[in-house]
């Protein structure tokens, strides 16, 4: 243990965190070979002081009797009947089969990484374009004396008409860009953790429903961003739609409509934006040339009497006494610069020094705004964004597509899913991940044919490695069956994480040890001269209790994680594969070793 603790505080010094628990292995490792047996050999010097000098030492058995008695009674039936050890080989691969159709079927949620317990979050709100910042200013009002009734609300910030400072949000999701009036962002902050029950995303999915009702009377689009422990994504659900050369960008817009109503179709898909915008109509000033003529006014003037009307003119005066310019601004007042008719009533210069409205020398016209058109490499996109609440990503993203292909869009079309979202990332953290526990095993099977100078033998102590999914899918199955429920009407899961996989894979170490020396235990007791079934059923009942207390203080160690939101699924697979895991390497290892050898021998015989 001190060792634990020597390795955890040089580690930043000597390594990065991830090369923390190889050091740690290797540490303890020559501590338990130097620093124990030394203690050990301290300590019991004089418990065998009575043989060094020649009298007897007190004997006491050391696995006690119920251990032998209980194990017998359960692996012996096993052993002398091979119908039952088929019986149970082939309730174990149906369990295995059961397990990995929990997360094919989804009954286990998967994600990258679960929502972390952060003190802060982030309301962004969208009106629709050409808002003024006022009626903005309102909604964000109606939004602050809602959040003044939330208790675990500490204080918060609203920012209308301009971003709120850059953080990870605004990098990764281009928040810190947002400028205009009819954008607003409020930064919330929450009671410290040990001040409120609830986790931050418990929290949120509590009071979503009532922000939403906020956004939605006012006509705005509200999303709930919080702190993520990643990954770097500019949404969770990101559905990108490109159309062919000759397909126009209106062609894509309405494609992006019928995406977001496939996803609001879909349950606990939220938050649904795009980046088309509100349809706009501008004021388009149409030139009499021939009155402006007459009237000598040129074209230029009426541009810049405009322009003072929308822009403010920059310009600068020196009043005396100031060692400074005065920077000032020209523009009319705003009665009448407010309403087609105001706007007919701005003078303009003529050539003889007199001044006419603006409506006698022209009209309005009203145009339509030009939407903004994005790319991704070179192509023309349409991006709709979506959240999620109380649901996987993938599990979403595959429901959609598979919408999408019994209607699918027009032709010329197509929808990708794997580009700015968590869809990609999900799939490539979990086929690599998948790709480490498979290298895992490929190294461990070789350092055993190393150590054992054999093929087959390994293949046997690693029976129980792939057999802990038994533990793990069902664990988290079963945990979010009895111990978690609703929040304001959206689930709010334990998830299989990138953790929980890391954790699948460092459970492989465990077993093998445990399957490995009870192995070597049988091999010994049978060169001591026992028969094969006495020898496993006492080597069984002796390494019982160690294997046991192995797996027990492994679980120990492992709870306290589970009060981490981020890291809880790695201790939450240890712990389930364990118990899994223990029963394997205790019952199915010594049956299949048994069973294997007496295969061998009987085939020796027969030759």
């Amino acid at each position: 243990i001190p060792m634990f603790f020597i390795t955890g505080m040089m580690g930043p010094y000597m390594a990065p965190m991830a090369a923390n628990v190889p050091l740690t292995v290797v540490f303890s490792t020559v501590a338990a070979l130097t620093v124990v047996p030394w203690i050990s050999y301290r300590l019991l010097k004089g418990y065998a002081g009575g043989a060094e000098s020649g009298g007897a030492p007190p004997r006491r058995e050391a696995t006690p009797e119920w251990i032998k008695k209980g194990y017998g009674a359960l692996l012996r039936p096993i052993l002398d009947s091979r119908m039952k050890l088929f019986l149970l080989i082939a309730t174990l691969a149906a369990l295995l089969l059961f397990s990995a159709g929990l997360a094919l079927f989804r009954h286990v949620p998967l994600k990258v990484l679960p929502f972390d317990n952060k003190n802060e979050f982030q309301i962004v709100l969208d009106m629709p374009k050409g808002t003024p910042l006022e009626a903005t200013v309102r909604v964000v009002r109606d939004f602050e004396h809602y959040l003044r009734s939330v208790p675990e609300v500490v204080d918060f910030v609203s920012y209308a008409g301009t971003s709120s400072p850059m953080d990870f949000n605004g990098m990764v999701r281009h928040y810190y860009l947002r400028k205009g009036g009819h954008l607003a962002d409020i930064r919330v902050n929450l009671a410290g953790r040990e001040r409120r029950e609830q986790q931050s995303h418990g929290i949120l999915l509590r009071i979503r429903k009532d922000l939403e009702a906020i956004g939605a009377k006012h006509g705005g689009r509200m999303k709930i961003v919080e702190v993520p422990p990643g990954p770097p994504v500019i949404a969770t659900v990101v559905a990108e739609v490109y159309g062919a050369p000759g397909k126009s960008y209106e062609d894509l817009v309405r494609a992006a409509a019928g995406i977001e109503a496939v996803m609001h179709r879909e349950p606990f898909v939220v938050d649904i934006d795009s980046t088309v915008e509100s349809p706009q109509l501008r004021l388009d000033f149409v030139l009499d040339k021939e009155k402006a003529a007459l009237h000598g006014i040129s074209p230029d003037a009426v541009a810049q009497a405009l322009r003072m009307s929308t822009v403010c003119t920059p310009a600068t005066v020196h009043v005396p006494g100031e060692r400074q310019c005065l920077p000032i601004r020209l523009t009319y007042p705003r009665e009448k610069r407010s309403g087609r008719t105001a706007l007919f009533q701005i003078p303009v210069t003529t050539a003889a020094g007199k001044t006419v409205p603006l409506g006698e020398i022209g009209v309005f016209a009203d145009l339509r705004e030009d939407q903004p058109i994005y790319h991704k490499n070179l192509e023309r996109v349409v991006y709709v964004f979506g959240e999620m609440a109380g649901r996987a990503p993938a599990e979403a993203i595959l429901d959609m597509q598979k919408i999408l292909r019994k209607d699918p869009p027009p032709e010329g079309i197509r929808v990708e899913w794997a580009g700015e979202g968590e869809w990609k990332i999900t799939v490539d953290v979990f086929r690599d991940l998948g790709m480490a526990y498979i290298g895992a095993m490929i190294g461990i099977y070789i350092l055993l044919v190393i150590q054992m100078n054999s093929f087959f033998m390994p293949l046997l102590i690693m029976i129980a490695l792939p057999l802990t999914l038994i533990g793990i899918m069902p664990g988290f199955w079963l945990f979010n069956l009895f111990f978690t429920g609703p929040v304001g009407g959206y689930e709010n899961p334990v998830f299989f994480t990138a953790t929980s996989m890391i954790g699948m894979i460092a459970l492989g170490g465990i077993v093998i040890r445990n399957s490995l020396v009870l192995v070597e235990f049988i091999d010994g007791a049978v060169s001591e001269g026992l028969v094969l079934k006495e020898a496993i059923l006492q080597s069984g009942a002796v390494r019982f209790r160690p294997i046991v207390l192995t797996a027990a203080t492994t679980a120990m160690g492992a709870w306290p994680i589970t009060l981490d939101p981020v890291f809880s699924g790695l201790a939450w697979a240890l712990i389930f594969g364990l118990f899994a895991s223990t029963f394997f390497t205790l019952f199915i290892v010594p049956a299949v070793y048994y069973m294997l050898k007496k295969q061998r021998r009987r085939i020796r015989n027969s030759k």
